[in-house]
C-alpha cells in the first residue's frame, strides 16, 4: 500500500509561480501529477520514472517535475502560471513498471493523493 499526502497549493496570480510536493509512503516505481477542474476530466501534467520525465503540452516550459528519493518526496515546480492551470492538482503512483500503459492515463496509476487546490486569478 502507498499513501501519499499533497501540499504546497494557494492563491497565485497570473504569472506567479507555486511548488507543490508530494509525500509518498512506501515503494513507488512511476509517479505523476495530474490535475481536475470542474466540469473537466483528469488529465496528466507530468509524470517521472528511472530518472525519465515527461510534460503535458500545455506545460512544457513551465512546469518541472523532480524528485527528492531520500525524502520520499515528488515535487512540481509551476511558473508563468495561468488562470487555465486552476484546477485541484493530484499527485499518483505506480509500483511496477508501466510497460506500454500510457504514461498521461489515471487508469495506470494505482495508488492517489487527496489532492490540493490550486486557483490562478487573472
Amino acid at each position: 500500500q502507498v499513501q501519499l499526502v499533497e501540499s504546497g497549493g494557494g492563491s497565485v496570480q497570473a504569472g506567479g509561480s507555486l511548488r507543490l510536493s508530494c509525500v509518498a509512503s512506501g515503494y513507488t516505481y512511476l509517479l505523476g501529477w495530474f490535475r481536475q477542474a470542474p466540469g473537466k476530466e483528469r488529465e496528466g501534467v507530468a509524470t517521472i520514472y528511472a530518472g525519465a520525465t515527461a510534460y503535458a503540452d500545455s506545460v512544457k516550459g513551465r512546469f518541472t517535475i523532480s524528485q527528492d528519493k531520500a525524502k520520499n518526496t515528488l515535487y512540481l515546480q509551476m511558473n508563468s502560471l495561468k488562470p487555465e492551470d486552476t484546477a485541484m492538482y493530484y499527485c499518483a503512483a505506480r509500483p511496477t513498471p508501466p510497460r506500454w500503459a500510457p504514461l498521461f492515463s489515471p487508469n495506470t496509476y494505482n495508488f492517489w493523493g487527496q489532492g490540493t487546490q490550486v486557483t490562478v486569478s487573472s
